[in-house]
């Protein structure tokens, strides 16, 4: 495993690396890894020659600076994770070497309604931060393929958004939402839970399954309200929102017999931490 943390290098070896025809993947993250993390690693070992992963946590994308600060960083952890799953390369950049023009540079992304949706909403100029760094990372490695997880169902569509905006070659790959023994999805934030607050987050898992088990027997509306009073009563906070939605658009469906795909979506607060976890409710 080789480990860069200047742009200009890892560019320049996988410049090398192409002209030998190797393939590329990108698994970018901002460490904290677990194992959704190392099941992308191992989908882009079985597609493509060679595997990057990025660490870098992303200023940009938090509205919250509270959020930035405790955002948890475990790079020792993250480093002894990927050599054991054979990573081939780490990109551990610096803010100024991600952001050499400084992280207030002006550039905006045309990302329609999907900016103004669901985590676009509760979460102003998130997106246009992910597509900065994402942006400068896939200028970077110049990836065949990038890897993320369905978990972060609305980042996966605006990252789809940016390739198509700035015409690149790359592929995206989803994988699937790795879930803990009793459904939790696996989280970086989910270290800053408590044992107890982290066993009632689980209700989040059972809130979906209950929209996905009742889908067509009553209005989308109405599992909404559902889903979202027994989020409040098995120990969450607050609901930011519970949606059903087109997975195509994420604009919300209205009546249950639909022919599109559709996806439920959360947000809620558990013990001060947010959660986010999706499932599809029909493919």
């Amino acid at each position: 495993m080789i480990l860069y943390k200047k742009a200009e290098s890892v560019t320049e070896y996988l410049i090398e690396q192409k002209k030998l025809g190797k393939t590329i993947g990108l698994v970018p993250t901002m460490g904290a890894l677990h194992e959704g993390h190392l099941s992308l690693i191992e989908l882009s070992k079985q597609n493509c020659d060679i595997t990057v992963c990025s660490i870098f946590v992303n200023p940009t994308q938090f509205n919250d600076p509270k959020d930035f600060e405790k955002y948890p960083v475990t790079v020792p952890n993250d480093l002894h994770l990927l050599e054991a799953k054979k990573c081939d390369v780490v990109f551990l950049p610096s803010v100024s070497e991600i952001y050499p023009g400084g992280v207030k540079a002006v550039k905006h992304y045309d990302l329609s309604d999907l900016e103004n949706l669901l985590e676009g909403k509760y979460r102003p100029g998130h997106f246009q931060g992910v597509c900065k760094v994402v942006d400068r990372l896939l200028n970077i490695v110049k990836p065949d393929k990038t890897f993320l997880g369905q978990k972060d169902y609305q980042q996966c569509m605006v990252i789809q958004r940016l390739i198509n905006l700035l015409e690149l070659p790359i592929e995206l790959v989803l994988g699937n939402t790795i879930r803990e023994a009793k459904g939790l999805a696996m989280s970086s934030r989910n270290s800053r839970l408590g044992q107890d607050d982290k066993q009632k987050a689980t209700a989040i898992y059972s809130a979906l399954n209950y929209i996905k088990e009742h889908y067509g027997e009553k209005l989308p509306a109405q599992l909404e309200e559902d889903a979202a009073r027994f989020l409040k009563s098995h120990g969450f906070d607050a609901v930011d929102y519970v949606s059903i939605v087109n997975g195509t658009t994420l604009k919300p469906v209205n009546e249950s017999n639909s022919n599109n795909k559709i996806v439920a979506l959360i947000a809620a607060f558990i013990g001060g931490i947010r959660l986010i976890d999706n499932m599809v409710v029909k493919p």
